[in-house]
């Protein structure tokens, strides 16, 4: 007889027993679910600040000139920065300063502010006041979309028209 035959055999004239095991297991499991210290979604980004520029009459290429560009000189110092990335859109300037793990997130905000009191004097007035977002990760990223016309409509709304419906 090996083994396994052992337990099977074991498990058939101990019923009971096997029972209580199984029903004991079933509630350790029940307990060990509800006590595990996981997040449903568990935020694995980095340190980082976001400075976003509102400036409405600006094309892509005026806002990586005449914001983005500032704003990235005027942070590209800063201590314990690991990476600096930006996005030009129409009308959009975002740039986003990474800090290493253990840098504290409101020292980095300070850190920025600094800094982008120099970067300001450097943006033409009429272009936006660039402004922190508020303490986020790249979980909370801005949302982006298009609107387009349906097919065989796209001669009927202007630019202008789509920006109103918007």
């Amino acid at each position: 007889m090996n083994f396994f035959d052992r337990i099977i055999h074991f498990s058939i004239y101990n019923k009971l027993i096997i029972g209580f095991l199984t029903l004991a297991l079933i509630i350790w499991g029940v307990y060990s679910a509800a006590n595990l210290p996981i997040d449903a979604q568990p935020d694995i980004t980095n340190n980082q600040v976001q400075i976003n520029t509102l400036a409405p009459t600006f094309g892509a290429q005026e806002v990586e000139q005449y914001i983005t560009a500032p704003i990235e000189l005027a942070l590209a110092n800063i201590p314990r920065s690991t990476q600096s990335r930006s996005i030009s859109r129409s009308g959009l300037s975002q740039v986003t300063v990474v800090f290493d793990d253990k840098a504290d997130i409101y020292w980095a905000r300070q850190q920025v502010a600094e800094r982008l009191k120099e970067a300001e004097a450097e943006i033409p007035h009429d272009a936006g006041t660039p402004i922190m977002s508020p303490i986020s990760t790249g979980l909370g990223e801005i949302y982006q979309y298009i609107i387009k016309p349906k097919p065989g409509y796209e001669k009927k709304y202007t630019p202008t028209d789509l920006r109103t419906i918007q």
